[in-house]
């Protein structure tokens, strides 16, 4: 199985995995955990810089697209695809529709440009979506509270209540791939909702 987690800043996506990630490895399954961007040696290059506060420039929003697809490109052929070829479970912390409530419903980029790189770059989806939704003010107090904000934690409100809207838009849209888990909850609860579905 190919399980991706999305959801916006400090809603639990990391404490989610990692609770999942011991409950497959309990039950003797192999399991490749993994993230974006990033999950490779190049890909974390580039998460790097896309994470990076510049003041001296500012990144262009189809720089930041482009970007994200360079590092996906590259986890998915050198990490995703060949560990579910060979029979392991890839559990990813965001994908592809990280890059539809981000880049599209939050900076506002047009879904054809997007459809055109996932058409060509983007060879398999996951079978299964975790959507960790909470506000934006929460998530945002989790996220102060782990220490210096990187350049997407660093965005308004605003912008996150448009990427919150992205991804509702992705769970109407694919609501048999796609499962809201309530993050306002407390870890249990949520680990708990999301066994419910697995």
């Amino acid at each position: 199985m190919f399980i991706s987690f999305e959801g916006t800043e400090g809603v639990g996506k990391t404490t989610l995995i990692r609770r999942i990630h011991d409950y497959f490895t309990a039950q003797g399954q192999s399991v490749v955990l993994t993230r974006e961007p990033g999950g490779t040696s190049m890909a974390e290059q580039i998460r790097a810089l896309l994470l990076a506060v510049n003041h001296e420039e500012k990144m262009c929003s189809d720089t930041e697209l482009l970007l994200m697809y360079a590092a996906r490109a590259q986890h998915l052929d050198q990490v995703i695809l060949p560990a579910l070829a060979a029979g392991k479970t890839v559990l990813c912390d965001r994908f592809s529709d990280a890059s539809f409530a981000y880049q599209c419903a939050g900076r506002g980029l047009s879904e054809s440009k997007l459809q055109t790189l996932n058409n060509n770059f983007v060879t398999r989806m996951p079978d299964l979506t975790f959507w960790l939704d909470a506000p934006i003010e929460l998530g945002m107090t989790r996220a102060r509270a782990r220490g210096e904000l990187d350049r997407f934690e660093q965005e308004k409100a605003t912008f996150f209540e448009k990427v919150r809207g992205g991804y509702q838009t992705l769970w109407e849209r694919h609501p048999e791939r796609v499962k809201r888990l309530d993050a306002t909850q407390n870890p249990d609860q949520v680990f708990a909702q999301a066994m419910d579905y697995l």
